[in-house]
């Protein structure tokens, strides 16, 4: 929980603005003025509990995506080793080693990050 007074209507003024609302709908939703929910904003407490909201839904949305992806890949698999139509078969593999290809190389990348940031952390620990 962040530090800032809760003032009613901010549950569904932070909800509604983490989905995307504008300001003017997320007040109306909220049943607040547009002018309340603009000074909301200048409140850092909430900005944070704003952003802690956002990250909550784009890790639930990244959950689903997971699930979807793991099912597409087995929906693939399945489609090289069993679909009757050859061109089937051939734009699966297509598929595979180009998503493949690219789910590697986002990994290397996201390995080459972590060992950068470890050594920029490790390099200002010494400088101390």
């Amino acid at each position: 929980m962040t530090d800032f007074e809760r003032l009613p209507g901010d549950d569904v003024l932070l909800l509604a603005l983490a989905k995307g609302s504008t300001v003017r709908s997320a007040a109306e939703q909220a049943g607040v003025s547009e002018a309340t929910a603009f000074r909301r904003l200048r409140v850092s407490g909430f900005v944070t509990e704003l952003n802690r909201v956002r990250g909550e839904l784009w890790n639930a949305a990244l959950g689903k995506l997971t699930d979807a992806s793991s099912r597409a890949v087995e929906r693939l698999a399945m489609l090289i080793d069993k679909a009757e139509s050859e061109a089937v078969q051939l734009s699966a593999c297509k598929a595979v080693l180009e998503l493949g290809g690219r789910l590697r190389d986002a990994v290397e990348f996201e390995q080459r990050l972590n060992l950068l940031e470890t050594r920029v952390t490790e390099a200002r620990k010494a400088d101390g």
